[in-house]
């Protein structure tokens, strides 16, 4: 079967696609950018379409960035370091990402927020079942840790929960998650 080809866009077919995308949802330049370029006519019509979208106030990394950040916080209590690369993901410049984590995150207590989120994400488990063993323990970590949060955060919110908190005097990371 023959695939169908799309016909590519040009420039004022372009705005209007960059206009509809935006209004589904806030993107990033760098994440817009690529949108376009997969659909543009000419590589050339990128660029200006971007720099009217700025101009116009519609296409702004920082505030993309601040929103992003408060809605993870707020709504998922993810740790900087997930938020950190969601951005980055996102195509967002770093330099801009980790300006507006540090700034989002600046009063936020990060055991507090650990604590929260096992508590959420763990609510089923009774505090006399919740990390039994070893095994739990090291899955318990992991989920912590790509929740965003710095290992000893991690460990020290698992001691606080563990039925038996002796279990992780000994406790490794696995060695992929040591070295966030």
């Amino acid at each position: 079967m023959k695939e169908r080809q799309r016909p590519r866009l040009d420039a004022n077919a372009l705005w209007e696609y960059a206009l509809r995308v935006l209004g589904g949802r806030a993107h990033s330049t760098g994440e817009l950018r690529e949108k376009l370029r997969r659909k543009a006519e000419l590589a050339a019509d990128v660029d200006p379409a971007i720099a009217r979208l700025k101009e116009y106030g519609y296409l702004n990394d920082r505030k993309f960035a601040e929103s992003f950040a408060a809605a993870r916080l707020e709504n998922e209590g993810l740790g900087k370091s997930r938020v950190l690369a969601d951005l980055f993901r996102r195509r967002v410049a770093p330099v801009v990402a980790q300006q507006t984590v540090g700034k989002v995150y600046e009063d936020v207590n990060e055991q507090a927020l650990a604590e929260a989120f096992v508590r959420r994400k763990f609510r089923m488990t009774s505090k006399e079942n919740l990390f039994q063993d070893d095994k739990q323990m090291a899955s318990a970590y992991r989920r912590l840790v790509r929740a965003g949060f710095r290992s000893a955060t991690a460990v020290a919110v698992l001691k606080k929960f563990a039925r038996n908190p002796d279990l992780l005097d000994g406790f490794e990371p696995p060695e992929e998650m040591a070295e966030e």
